[in-house]
């Protein structure tokens, strides 16, 4: 038998022919691995078509209770807002006597503690702070709403005209008044909401949305 040599060109042919095939079987090997691991995550896939919310996450509350003027316990009503409807015994505890007057109480009396502090029912700002003769000290505070809150008979005044309050923040202290002596060291409140004087103990812990 007679040997015969491969040519060199044939052998580089042969090689070339490998590297190509190898090349073209990792394209494909890789191409199949993509395609099933792209319907794999595809799977894992839970679509929504509402927005999701969690019982658990806090909601914020923005709105504003209306608190009492005053903070100590063993305050009381000593004068009554006047009112034509209520019971006799209740209208007869809201007329003030002055210089030989009866007059309709336009607030409520607190009262039963010495300088007991005054403090503001809501956020607001201080609109008029003054000193009456017959009324005593006096503070307004503006609230949103058209909600404004009056009070009289202060001892001391610890706000300015001007000045941003907070609800609960001490404006003052309790005092006296000419017009009312007899009552001694009081708080008269008064409520007016959208240009009417109310009663104040009928507001109380509600929103500034209901006043």
């Amino acid at each position: 038998m007679t040997k015969r040599k491969i040519k060199k060109s044939v052998v580089c042919g042969i090689y070339a022919a490998i590297f190509v095939f190898m090349l073209g079987a990792i394209y494909l090997v890789e191409g199949v691995f993509n395609k099933a691991s792209f319907h794999d995550d595809e799977n894992n896939f839970d679509y929504v078509s509402e927005t999701i919310i969690e019982d658990d996450v806090p909601v914020v509350n923005t709105k504003s209770i209306a608190i009492r003027p005053y903070t100590d316990a063993e305050v009381t009503i000593k004068k009554d807002y006047y009112d034509y409807k209520a019971e006799s015994e209740k209208q007869e505890n809201s007329i003030l006597y002055y210089e030989n007057t009866y007059i309709q109480n336009s607030g409520v009396a607190y009262g039963g503690k010495d300088n007991f502090d005054v403090v503001s029912i809501l956020d607001g700002t201080v609109v008029d702070v003054k000193e009456d003769e017959l009324l005593g000290k006096i503070v307004q505070i503006k609230h949103d709403g058209n909600v404004i809150s009056v009070y009289q008979s202060l001892s001391t005044i610890s706000v300015k005209k001007g000045d941003t309050v907070t609800q609960g923040q001490s404006i003052g202290k309790s005092g006296t008044s000419n017009i009312s002596k007899d009552l001694g060291s009081h708080l008269h409140f008064e409520l007016i909401i959208k240009g009417n004087i109310v009663n104040p103990e009928e507001y109380y812990d509600k929103n500034i949305s209901e006043l």
